[in-house]
């Protein structure tokens, strides 16, 4: 490893290290050379200073080194830490210059201001779009988002887990799935880890999570729509009811929120993006039922979803309004799903059988969870699978977990994705995919 500081540690501990010699690499931001005196600013994932030359003080050598200097340079500078009229407060007065690399042509997409450009462009030269330090301020969220849902489960007692991506059937009764030749046999890129972790359950395992790839082979070409996403998932056995999972859901994103007002990456995230901590009512995440959110809909809106639909984006927009405005939160859930819209696993509701003990979370205005209590008796998936329309045989490595003694179980899956952008506010879910696949994107 090349020896060298990160930025932000130098300009932290500066009042300790004035004086010292110090030693950073990155890349060339910006130059401004007015003659004698040459200034650089240096980047690094962690931040900006400012590197010094001055002809008759710099070594010659440092000096025709910064001569063919060009925006985007990766160079390692040493030199003496000294007090300076900069944002930062200090600057290195160079004693050597080391160019590791430079452009070979003009750069089609400048880091600085790169959230201004088209998204297409961005995505094209997504290497130079994420050296906006704003850009890359969402990955490093992303980062720890997946790191709160690790360790927050970990304490619940929950076993991490990782399950097939190559799987003989898809899980979600009409999605669509990315076909694979796997030797002499069509297989399939999994659309989640459902039936996976409802095995280690019934396996003993009881409480397991997951963080993985996801594969939806549907047409969308909208903003919060990917056809690859990384989803966050939970699977809990020995439950009372689904309002056990919702629980365990809504644990999570209240230690999200406050771990974002305490962790110094998401702060910077947050404040480069304008975001605030979402809000959650100290009595509760609110939860409606599906038919009381067509009611509010109806009441409240003027919108009309027939009952037995699903919510479009306008919908949700509009209950998590009703969320802001009755209940100052920026969540909800609702809650029993019509059966016609849930896969065949969802356990059905006694006595209404056409509606399910299933939910989504709503996340300012977008479905960020989707989850509930699955059926685990086998003689009723048979029927749940028959009422369906599909046919048992095609999931006969399913049922069989079933035969020898399922608990009541449950459990959600949760968009990384969309979590960051409602989050941070971003317009597009490709802007939280570093590198996204929709319909026409597999490069870079």
């Amino acid at each position: 490893m090349l020896k060298r500081s990160f930025i932000g540690e130098i300009v932290s501990e500066k009042e300790s290290l004035k004086g010292s010699r110090v030693t950073v690499c990155g890349w060339v931001h910006r130059i401004r050379d007015l003659g004698r005196v040459k200034f650089l600013v240096l980047r690094d994932r962690t931040g900006f200073i400012q590197a010094t030359l001055k002809a008759g003080v710099t070594p010659e050598e440092a000096l025709q080194a910064a001569e063919d200097l060009r925006l985007e340079s990766v160079v390692c500078v040493s030199g003496l830490l000294s007090e300076a009229p900069t944002k930062e407060g200090v600057e290195i007065k160079v004693e050597s210059l080391k160019v590791l690399s430079s452009p070979v042509e003009p750069l089609p997409l400048e880091p600085e201001g790169s959230e201004k450009a088209a998204l297409p462009v961005r995505l094209k030269y997504r290497w130079l779009d994420i050296r906006n330090p704003k850009v890359s301020s969402v990955f490093e969220f992303e980062a720890f988002v997946a790191r709160v849902f690790r360790e927050y489960y970990t304490r619940e007692g929950f076993v991490e887990i990782f399950t097939p991506k190559i799987v003989a059937a898809g899980t979600e009764s009409g999605a669509e799935v990315f076909p694979v030749l796997y030797f002499d046999k069509t297989v399939y890129l999994a659309q989640s880890p459902q039936f996976y972790k409802q095995f280690a359950v019934i396996a003993g395992l009881e409480r397991v999570f997951e963080i993985g790839p996801v594969f939806r082979a549907e047409p969308h070409h909208t903003a919060r729509h990917l056809n690859e996403y990384h989803s966050l998932d939970i699977e809990v056995g020995f439950i009372e009811g689904y309002d056990d999972v919702m629980n365990y859901v809504e644990g999570f994103f209240r230690e999200l929120a406050k771990r974002m007002e305490e962790d110094e990456v998401a702060r910077k995230a947050m404040e480069a993006h304008g975001a605030e901590p979402p809000r959650i009512p100290a009595s509760g995440i609110p939860r409606v039922t599906m038919r009381e959110a067509y009611e509010i809909l109806r009441e409240r809106f003027h919108k009309v979803i027939p009952e037995g639909e699903d919510l479009d984006g306008e919908a949700e927009k509009m209950i998590a309004a009703y969320a802001h405005e009755e209940y100052d939160s920026d969540f909800i859930f609702v809650t029993e799903y019509p059966w016609k819209v849930r896969p065949f696993y969802t356990m059905r509701k006694s006595g209404e059988p056409e509606w399910t003990y299933s939910f989504d979370l709503l996340y300012r205005g977008l479905e960020v969870v989707t989850g509930g209590q699955r059926e685990h008796r086998y003689n009723k998936l048979l029927e749940n699978l028959k009422s369906k329309g599909l046919d048992p045989r095609s999931f006969q490595f399913y049922l069989d977990f079933f035969k020898h003694g399922a608990p009541p179980h449950g459990g959600a899956g949760m968009g990384l994705e969309r979590i960051v952008m409602q989050s941070l506010g971003l317009s597009n879910i490709r802007e939280a995919r570093m590198l996204p696949r929709d319909t026409e994107r597999v490069m870079p």
